[in-house]
């Protein structure tokens, strides 16, 4: 379809040509001064049309702008935690079982060796309660230390960075399959230790509130110092150093230790867990006691969990 555009004689030029009225272009001429008298009536109608975005000053209506794609609902936390937790969960439970194996075995062959030095009375509630706990360490500090600086090292969080997944999910997830994984071991050595020390077994219940408080904070510990290792050998040294603490801080009896050891005792976060199920061994045990020591485990334990949170967003986004 033909359509005529009104034009504007060009700028810059001096006097121009017009037709009658002060029309421009003059009639059979074109905008650019050509003469059309030549051409037919419908050659003179058959012209294109120019976009005025090229003419000098013109100007273009500007359209809607085009609206952004919707993204997908952000993924929740809890399914997320789940969804990793049962990953984590299937993983350790093919992987880890060895290591459970030998993780239980030495904690109950330290009982055995203690069994010759320790009769009886507040230092076997500490050796039963701290070869205990020991077995949460081995798996959850010291494997899942080794987990995580291997999973940096290979690259394996670009995995999970893609997915949909919170990193608190990620880490929380892990922390809690690897706790999770310990629970046969704990309760075993636990057994084994009061039949062996002849402790009351009326009150292994509470380690139904020890394991996953001790665990969440040795497993945040442990998350923290694989993801802010360096290097995998790194990560499996500090891993190693943080059970063998668990080991002679948790183990041995604290009214044998020096004031700086205690003091050293007191800031590892399995000490409380430690404290709290030694307590329920004592002929009438003083709750307060035992719940404060489990309140300041589940703290320490938040803290530790925040610390690799903010290591695993860290070293994902390096």
């Amino acid at each position: 379809m033909s359509t005529r555009a009104a034009a504007s004689p060009p700028a810059g030029r001096g006097d121009v040509p017009r037709g009658p009225g002060g029309t421009w272009p003059p009639p059979g001429t074109s905008a650019a001064g050509e003469d059309l008298s030549d051409l037919s009536e419908e050659e003179q109608h058959d012209v294109s049309v120019v976009p005025a975005d090229v003419l000098p000053g013109g100007t273009v209506a500007a359209g809607p702008a085009p609206r952004a794609a919707e993204l997908g609902p952000k993924a929740r936390l809890w399914p997320s935690l789940a969804a990793v937790y049962r990953a984590q969960l299937s993983r350790a439970r093919v992987a880890r079982i060895p290591l459970l194996f030998v993780a239980t075995f030495q904690s109950i062959g330290i009982m055995i060796l203690m069994r010759g030095v320790v009769d009886g009375g507040d230092e076997a509630r500490a050796v039963v309660a701290g070869s205990s706990v020991l077995v949460v360490a081995f798996v959850a500090l010291n494997l899942l230390a080794q987990y995580f600086g291997q999973l940096r090292a290979s690259g394996g969080l670009d995995h999970y960075a893609t997915l949909p997944v919170p990193p608190a999910a990620v880490v929380l997830g892990a922390a809690g399959a690897y706790a999770s994984f310990t629970v046969p071991g704990t309760v075993v050595t636990a057994v084994f230790g009061c039949v062996l020390f002849g402790l009351p077994l009326a009150h292994l219940w509470v380690l139904a509130a020890v394991i996953p408080l001790a665990g969440a904070a040795l497993a945040g510990l442990g998350a923290a110092l694989g993801l802010l290792a360096p290097r995998p050998e790194l990560a499996t040294l500090l891993g190693q150093l943080g059970m063998s603490a668990a080991l002679l801080l948790g183990v041995l009896p604290a009214e044998r230790m020096p004031e700086a050891v205690r003091l050293a005792r007191d800031l590892l976060p399995s000490t409380y867990g430690v404290e709290a199920f030694a307590r329920t061994f004592a002929h009438g045990p003083d709750w307060a006691f035992v719940l404060g020591d489990l309140a300041v485990c589940g703290v320490v334990g938040v803290l530790s969990l925040a610390v690799a949170t903010w290591a695993y967003r860290r070293a994902a986004v390096r």
